[in-house]
């Protein structure tokens, strides 16, 4: 039996890979993902969208819009788990909350049309979990903050516009302003709302500003970006007065990609309005903005501005883009569209230092910056989150970051969550060999994700080599680090033929002395499934089609994994198909073996473990442990809550003989070598639905098993590059 355990040696290998250091730097790690669903039911639609905390950190409040109301959790004392706590209905859709004292102060839309706007500000005894006041807001809120000294609250009424009516093109009546709730002295039910008008300020469409995010700083003034208008008004929260607006201006960004084309080309340059969504204060003087725009722009920047002046101080330009690149989660179908766009901001002091998190929405990435000095962030770590990060709450209190996920689609496997981050000076190295840390795979700049097969390399004892699929073209085959921490995309080679890069839906990849062999799913249509022999050098000599007979029975489910066993003329490739063809038994997929030197096919049937109600199980990769032992990926496609079968089986082909295509299949024997559910959990992620790579490294005693996650280019899936480092054989 093959026996998988957690190995010193690759320990020691990760450890020694860590620069040396005196102490470990402070940085975020995640600790749980809790699914909002876990708060009802896993039938119903649920989002959460912004979230707050009590002040010692125990209880979380967060909105859930589509099922009108908001929600609790409750961050476990020993900082590993996230609880649900319960519901309490809104009388209409929550936009915002926040916290004083032991209350909650919820922005509810409660508007019947664009053009008849309203909101209420309902307000809840934290304790009782009853609404204790609402009073009406005169508008579509949307966002809410508290001032640190709990004197005031204000509140964003946007009144946003509707996009069908002329080509969502502004000015839309009726305006939206700022209200400002004095909370000091009275009982809620008594507490005064007053009205600050913001119209006539902005250069764009001045009769509709459109307020979209507030932030209070320490002297009581409260910044307003008003998207739309790609301004920025700051308000004094005693007199009720304007006191300072300026534009957000526009930015220009180089070496940026810009096409949707399957491939990352960071060779443009655009400049672009601003249009700020989030705002925050760094200091009482220093203002920043997550620039995610709407209207007309988007710079998919992040900016600092002087706020007694309106001068930019920091802009970061292609940073962001950069950031999402290195660690396989650029969401390239946006390049012509506002790329990671950046939405969501908030700062907070932990200790000493001042950290500004930048949430990412279509990378699904939260960007953690050092702003102990505020005109000079300095990047420090990129978190990977749940689907469209919309919230993002730092609770210095407990030491802990939680950021809420908003986007819900239960078909697509991708659940509203909450997800837990600690501070911690535990080094990654450390972590990564517990497959608890992120990231666990970054790149030099090489744009990369949507990873699948996965082999060794013969004589290498250190790299390994990826495919990528259909998420990218044309196909490469990417050389990947495994002896640092985190592991590294170090290289790409372009597939081509007859001199011109071809694009493959490349599912696995077999590294041989000569080249390689990859395996290319077909479509069940017009595309076949073809084993492509490729030189060292990424042309491709040789596609090999599956015998007609066989061909024809083919589902869109199609080759999944390659791999080879012996060399030279005794040279044998081995290829996984996913799931059952047409002509295969009920719960059977097969085995193929292609034999180079003759040319001959041949076939073993494997047989699938149960599904759960609702799910399917297929093949994923298939790997040689040696010349007798073949590893083979067995998972169904649940993700989070729903995952169960993630599962690497050990099959023994001494004795097996495949038989020619149309004859009956033998059926193969498997045993369990090892279950992936553990590691792909560890770290407080959400079980993965497709690890889909995985290669032995190194030889004799000190073999390795490693894998990889397919984050399908963050289409409709959560979008994290996972590399696992499953242990010792």
């Amino acid at each position: 039996m093959v026996r998988l355990c957690t190995g010193l040696v690759a320990l020691v290998l990760l450890v020694s890979a860590a620069p040396a250091q005196a102490s470990a730097p402070s940085r975020f790690q995640r600790f749980d993902t809790m699914p909002v669903f876990r708060n009802s039911s896993a039938a119903e639609h649920t989002a959460a969208e912004i979230a707050a905390a009590t002040a010692d950190g125990r209880l979380v409040v967060y909105t859930d819009s589509p099922a009108r109301r908001i929600g609790f959790a409750r961050p476990a004392r020993s900082g590993r788990a996230l609880t649900p706590d319960g519901v309490l209905a809104m009388p209409g859709e929550p936009t915002s909350v926040d916290v004083v004292g032991g209350l909650a102060l919820v922005a509810v839309n409660t508007s019947k049309s664009y053009t008849e706007p309203s909101g209420v500000l309902v307000v809840v005894d934290l304790g009782r979990r009853a609404v204790v006041a609402t009073h009406e807001l005169g508008g579509q809120p949307d966002s809410i903050d508290i001032s640190k000294d709990g004197r005031y609250a204000a509140v964003a009424i946007e009144n946003e516009r509707d996009e069908d009516v002329n080509g969502g093109a502004i000015p839309q009546a009726p305006a939206g302003f700022l209200t400002i709730v004095d909370l000091a002295g009275q009982k809620p039910d008594r507490w005064t709302l007053r009205k600050v008008g913001l119209t006539g300020i902005a250069e764009v469409a001045p009769t509709d500003p459109e307020p979209e995010y507030v932030s209070i700083n320490g002297r009581n003034q409260v910044a307003v970006t008003l998207q739309e208008n790609n301004h920025i008004a700051i308000v004094d929260l005693r007199s009720g007065t304007v006191v300072k607006h300026f534009s957000a201006g526009t930015a220009t960004v180089r070496d940026t990609d810009t096409k949707d084309d399957g491939r990352y080309d960071p060779t443009e340059t655009i400049t672009a309005a601003r249009e700020p969504d989030a705002v925050a204060w760094l200091d009482d003087h220093t203002l920043g903005t997550a620039d995610e725009g709407d209207y007309l722009g988007g710079s998919r920047t992040w900016t600092v501005f002087d706020a007694d002046s309106g001068r930019v101080v920091f802009s970061s330009g292609n940073e962001l883009q950069r950031i999402a690149v290195e660690q396989g989660q650029y969401p390239d179908g946006r390049s012509d569209n506002k790329g990671v766009e950046p939405e969501g901001l908030a700062v907070a002091t932990f200790g000493r230092d001042r950290y500004a998190f930048v949430g990412l929405e279509r990378a699904n990435l939260v960007a953690v910056y050092d702003v102990n000095d505020p005109r000079r962030p300095r990047f420090l770590q990129a978190l990977p989150t749940g689907v469209a990060p919309e919230g993002l709450l730092p609770i210095p209190a407990t030491g802990t970051l939680v950021v809420a996920a908003e986007e819900d689609s239960a078909q697509d496997g991708i659940r509203s969550s909450l997800s837990g981050y600690r501070l911690t000076r535990t080094p990654l190295a450390l972590s990564l060999a517990r497959n608890q840390g992120t990231p666990s795979i970054v790149s030099d700049g090489i744009g990369f994700g949507a990873l699948s097969g996965l082999s060794g390399v013969p004589g290498d004892h250190r790299n390994v080599v990826a495919v990528t699929d259909a998420a990218f073209d044309p196909t490469r085959i990417l050389t990947i680090d495994t002896a640092v921490a985190p592991a590294k995309v170090r290289g790409e080679l372009t597939l081509t033929k007859d001199g011109e890069p071809v694009g493959y839906d490349g599912e696995g990849i077999a590294a041989r002395k000569s080249g390689y062999w990859i395996a290319v799913e077909g479509d069940g249509k017009q595309k076949p499934n073809l084993l492509v022999e490729v030189a060292a050098n990424g042309a491709v000599t040789r596609e090999v089609p599956l015998p007609e007979v066989v061909a024809k029975t083919a589902t869109s489910n199609g080759f999944e994994g390659v791999t080879v066993t012996g060399s030279g003329t005794s040279e044998q490739v081995w290829l996984a198909v996913q799931r059952e063809w047409k002509a295969d038994r009920a719960g059977q997929a097969t085995l193929a073996r292609f034999t180079p030197a003759t040319g001959e096919w041949a076939f073993a049937a494997y047989p699938l473990d149960a599904p759960q109600a609702g799910a399917w199980i297929g093949l994923s990769e298939i790997t040689a442990l040696d010349d007798r032992t073949l590893l083979v990926l067995e998972r169904d496609n649940q993700r989070g809550d729903a995952a169960r079968t993630k599962k690497v089986y050990r099959v023994d082909i001494s004795g097996l003989q495949p038989v020619p295509a149309g004859a009956e299949k033998p059926v193969v024997s498997k045993e369990l070598a090892q279950d992936l559910v553990p590691a792909l959990r560890a770290g407080g992620a959400a079980t993965h639905d497709k690890p889909e790579g995985l290669a032995v490294v190194g030889s004799g005693p000190f073999r390795r098993l490693v894998g990889v996650v397919d984050n399908d280019g963050l289409d409709d899936a959560p979008g994290e590059s996972v590399f696992l480092r499953l242990g010792r054989i």
